[in-house]
C-alpha cells in the first residue's frame, strides 16, 4: 500500500461520517452528536454515539470506537488501504497508488459505473422507446402512474441480443463481473436482460448495485435456435464484487426514513409487493432479493428498527422457519410480527383494491407466534373432546417451539382457554415438548456482550479532558499533570498536551500502543461537555471540581503521613492550613488567582501518588 498520508486525511476529513454509518444504522439528533443502536453488538437502548465534528464513533456498551476508516473495515470486512478506496471513490478524490496496487479499487469503481450506467439507460428506455410500449401498458394496468416509475427507477430492457452493451459500450469483463452482461457460448457479449420490465435494486445509500427482471405476461416462453424455452417470471443479477444478495434488501434506500421515524420495517416478497406498500401510504417496505429471510437480513434491519412485520401471503408466513426467527428475535433483541394478510391476496393487488385495508394489515399485525398458532387452530373442531385434544396437540407443538418460557406460558393459557381444557395439563405437556432434545442448529442463543454503560463520567478529571477536547483553547492553559491522580487520565491529559491537540492524540496514542488512551479520547471526544447547575461558567466549575479533588487528596496523603511517622505535624499544619484557605477562594472573586496558587502548590509537593 503506498498512499500518502495526507492523502488518508483528505480522506477522512472529506468522508460525511454521519451519513456513511446512517446507511447502516438509524441515527438520531442529541445535542451536538448523533445516537443510535450499536451495529456491532445486539442492544436495546442506543449506546452508540458518533461526532459528526470530530469524524469518530463510540460504543458505550461493546467500546467499539474509530473513524470511517474503521467503521468501513469492520463493517465490510476488508483492509485498510480497501477501506481507504471506498471512501476516496465515495468522496470523489482521486488516490495516487503504484499501478500494481489499484486493479481490484478500478474495477469495482467501474462497477458501480458500469451498473449506474445501465440502470439510467433502461430507465430512458422504457420513458421513451417505442419498443417499450408494451411495458408501459403493462405498469399502468397495474396502476404505476409516471411518478412511481421514476421515483423506483423502473426500466425496459429490450427483446435484443446487446443493445445495452453496445450502446453504452461497455466492455466485456465489466459487464460480466458487474451482471450487466455475459459472453454466450459463442465468444459475443450479449445483455443480461431481456424483454423484461426493470427493477434497480440499490444500496441503502442509493447506489444501483444490481437489477432485477419481471417478464412481461404471456412472454413466458421464447423462440431461441428454434425451440421454445420457458422463461422464469423474475430475473435477477447474479452476485458481484458489489452485491451480495444476502446482505442486500430492496427499497431499504427509498423506506430508510420512514422505517427509522416509525421504528418498523416491513418485509415482503417482491419488488412489486414494496412498491405497493408505498403507494398505500406505508413507505417502509422491503424485499429480500430472490433469497429466503436469513440472519444476515436480521443483521441489517436491526440498526435501522426493532419492530418487523412480515407482509407475505399467509402460506409463505406461515413456512418460515420458526426455531430460526425466535432465535433472531432474541439475538438481536427485535420483534417479529405478521401482517394479516387476507386470503389469497397479495400486497400488489390490495394496493390497487383496497389500499387502506393494506396499511391495516401492518397495523394490527400480530406477533410470531400468535400468527403461527391462530393458524394451526383455525377451522379445528372443538366440539369434541377427540377435537379439542388434537386442536390442542397442534397449538402445543407450535407454542413448544417458543424458546422462552414465561412466553410460552402465556399463550399456553390461550390454548386452555380455546380448547378448553385444564391449564395445568397442558403445562406440563408443553414443558415436555419444550425440553424434548433438538438440533444444535435450531436452538436460540443469546449473543454475550459487554455490559452497556461504559466507563462512569463522573470520575475527576474525566470532565476536564472531556471539555479539552471539544474546547481546548478555554481549558487547557488552566490544567496541570499534577491535577490528574488517575493513571489512565494522566496519560491521556500528556498525549493531549504534546500531541499539538486532539485532532493527532488519538493516532499518537496508538503510535505509542497506548490503546487505552487512545479509547478512552475516541469515548470522550462522542460524549458533550456537562454543563453545571446554577448558571455557573462551564470551565471555572470543571477546574474548580478538579483542583478540589486533587488538593483533598494530596492533603489526606500529607496527614496520613503525619499520623506515620512518616512526617513531622510542624512540616505539614502551615501548609494543609494554607491549603485550606485556597480551597475557602476557590468560591469567591478572586476564584482563579486561588485555583492558579493551588496548582504551584500541588506541583511543589509533587505528583499526588508520590504524596
Amino acid at each position: 500500500m503506498s498512499v500518502a498520508p495526507e492523502e488518508i486525511a483528505q480522506v477522512r476529513a472529506s468522508t460525511d461520517i454521519v451519513a456513511l454509518i446512517g446507511e447502516h444504522v438509524a441515527l438520531r439528533k442529541t445535542g451536538q452528536r448523533w445516537t443510535g443502536l450499536c451495529p456491532f453488538h445486539s442492544e436495546k437502548s442506543p449506546s452508540f454515539s458518533v461526532n459528526a465534528e470530530e469524524g469518530l464513533y463510540y460504543c458505550f456498551g461493546c467500546r467499539a470506537s474509530g473513524d470511517a476508516i474503521t467503521f468501513v473495515r469492520e463493517t465490510q470486512h476488508v483492509e485498510f488501504i480497501d477501506a481507504v478506496r471506498q471512501l476516496a471513490e465515495r468522496a470523489g478524490i482521486t488516490l495516487h497508488e503504484d499501478a500494481k496496487d489499484v486493479g481490484g479499487w478500478r474495477d469495482r469503481s467501474v462497477l458501480y459505473d458500469a451498473m449506474e450506467r445501465a440502470v439510467t439507460w433502461y430507465h430512458e428506455r422504457l420513458l421513451t422507446a417505442p419498443d417499450a410500449g408494451r411495458a408501459r401498458d403493462y405498469l399502468r394496468s397495474r396502476g404505476y402512474d409516471a411518478a412511481t416509475v421514476r421515483e423506483f427507477r423502473l426500466g425496459w430492457a429490450p427483446d435484443d441480443w446487446d443493445q445495452l452493451v453496445t450502446s453504452l459500450k461497455i466492455r466485456a469483463e465489466v459487464a460480466s463481473t458487474s451482471g450487466i452482461g455475459f459472453v454466450n457460448k459463442a465468444g459475443r457479449l450479449q445483455d443480461a436482460m431481456r424483454a423484461r420490465v426493470l427493477f434497480p435494486i440499490l444500496d441503502p445509500g442509493g447506489r444501483p448495485v444490481a437489477i432485477g427482471g419481471r417478464i412481461l405476461p404471456g412472454h413466458e416462453t421464447t423462440a431461441r435456435g428454434g425451440s421454445g424455452r420457458i422463461e422464469p417470471k423474475y430475473k435477477n443479477t447474479q452476485e458481484t464484487p458489489i452485491y451480495q444478495k444476502r446482505r442486500t434488501l430492496y427499497g431499504l434506500n427509498w423506506a430508510k426514513s420512514d422505517v427509522i421515524a416509525t421504528n418498523e420495517i416491513v418485509v415482503c416478497e417482491g419488488y412489486t409487493d414494496v412498491i405497493a406498500f408505498f403507494r398505500a401510504g406505508v413507505p417502509r417496505a422491503v424485499a429480500t432479493c430472490g433469497t429466503a429471510l436469513a440472519e444476515d437480513h436480521f443483521r441489517v434491519m436491526r440498526n435501522f428498527a426493532r419492530r418487523i412485520v412480515l407482509a407475505y401471503d399467509a402460506d409463505g408466513a406461515g413456512q418460515s422457519a420458526a426455531a430460526s426467527v425466535y432465535q433472531w428475535e432474541r439475538a438481536h433483541e427485535v420483534e417479529v410480527a405478521v401482517a394479516a394478510l387476507p386470503e389469497g391476496a397479495d400486497p400488489d393487488d390490495l394496493a390497487r383494491d383496497d389500499p387502506d385495508g393494506l396499511a391495516a394489515a401492518v397495523k394490527s399485525a400480530v406477533p410470531f407466534l400468535q400468527f403461527r398458532l391462530d393458524a394451526a387452530l383455525r377451522g379445528v373442531d372443538v366440539s369434541t373432546p377427540e377435537g379439542r385434544a388434537r386442536a390442542a396437540e397442534r397449538a402445543l407443538d407450535v407454542v413448544a417451539e417458543h424458546p422462552s418460557d414465561l412466553v410460552r406460558d402465556q399463550y399456553v393459557m390461550q390454548v386452555a382457554d380455546r380448547c378448553r381444557l385444564d391449564p395445568t395439563l397442558l403445562r406440563a405437556d408443553v414443558a415436555r415438548r419444550a425440553n424434548a432434545p433438538r438440533s444444535s442448529t435450531t436452538r436460540a442463543s443469546r449473543p454475550k456482550v459487554r455490559d452497556e454503560g461504559g466507563a462512569p463520567r463522573d470520575r475527576p478529571g474525566e470532565e476536564a479532558l472531556r471539555l479539552a477536547l471539544h474546547s481546548p483553547e478555554r481549558i487547557l492553559p488552566r490544567l496541570a499533570e499534577v491535577l490528574f491522580d488517575d493513571e489512565l487520565l494522566r496519560r491521556a491529559y500528556l498525549v493531549l498536551v504534546t500531541s499539538g491537540g486532539h485532532a493527532t492524540a488519538i493516532d499518537a496514542a496508538e503510535a505509542e500502543e497506548d490503546l487505552e488512551v487512545a479509547d478512552l479520547l475516541r469515548r470522550l471526544l462522542v460524549e458533550e461537555p456537562h454543563e453545571p447547575t446554577g448558571g455557573a461558567d462551564l470551565v471555572t466549575a470543571v477546574v474548580a471540581q478538579l483542583v478540589r479533588h486533587a488538593t483533598r487528596t494530596v492533603l489526606e496523603h500529607r496527614q496520613a503521613a503525619v499520623r506515620s511517622g512518616a512526617l513531622e505535624a510542624r512540616d505539614v499544619v502551615e501548609e494543609i492550613s494554607l491549603a485550606k484557605e485556597l480551597l475557602d477562594r476557590l468560591e469567591g472573586p478572586d476564584g482563579q488567582e486561588a485555583e492558579r496558587e493551588l496548582v504551584e502548590w500541588l506541583s511543589a509537593v509533587g505528583r499526588i501518588e508520590g504524596a
